[in-house]
């Protein structure tokens, strides 16, 4: 681990252990770290320095919107390699909060993002980038999917970690 030092006016260190002691964090060395991923990856996104990101998309729409609940799911349908994973919820008797897990190239996510949120009864969208490392693996898949079973097929298998 490298170490640096800086320095800090007392009224911005004052504020800066505020917010340190906000946000629960046990000392200043953590704070700078999460700041300093924060911005990096803003760096990175702004750049478009990300070809693959992970992400969460979240948003509120009222399900009573004409169609709407069938027009979102068919539209994860129709990205299945960038949807993970999607949490619904029931915030009253009108409306719903998504929160979809994704992953994949990060202009493939960002348009999907886009053009869900834009569909009319969807309110309060956000997305919520990280960048990642993609490497794909051969992938062995035995008959029947029972390990040791004999000769099986391979495929490729990506994996996405993210950055920093």
């Amino acid at each position: 681990m490298e170490r640096f030092t800086i320095s800090l006016d007392e009224e911005l260190a004052r504020e800066f252990d505020a917010l340190i002691a906000t946000r629960g964090y046990s000392n200043r060395s953590e704070a700078v770290r999460d700041i300093l991923r924060a911005q990096i990856e803003a760096s990175r996104l702004a750049r478009e320095d990300a070809p693959h990101c992970i992400a969460n998309l979240s948003y509120v729409y009222n399900h009573h919107e004409r169609e709407l609940a069938e027009r979102v799911t068919h539209a994860q349908h129709e990205h299945h390699d960038l949807c993970v994973a999607t949490l619904h919820a029931h915030l009253d008797h009108d409306n719903c909060m998504e929160s979809v897990i994704l992953r994949g190239p990060t202009a493939a996510i960002r348009a999907f993002a886009e053009a869900l949120i834009a569909k009319p009864g969807v309110r309060h969208g956000a997305l919520n980038l990280v960048t990642a490392d993609y490497r794909s693996l051969p992938h062995v898949h035995a008959p029947g999917g029972v390990v040791g079973a004999g000769e099986g097929h391979t495929h490729p298998h990506g994996h996405y970690r993210p950055r920093s």
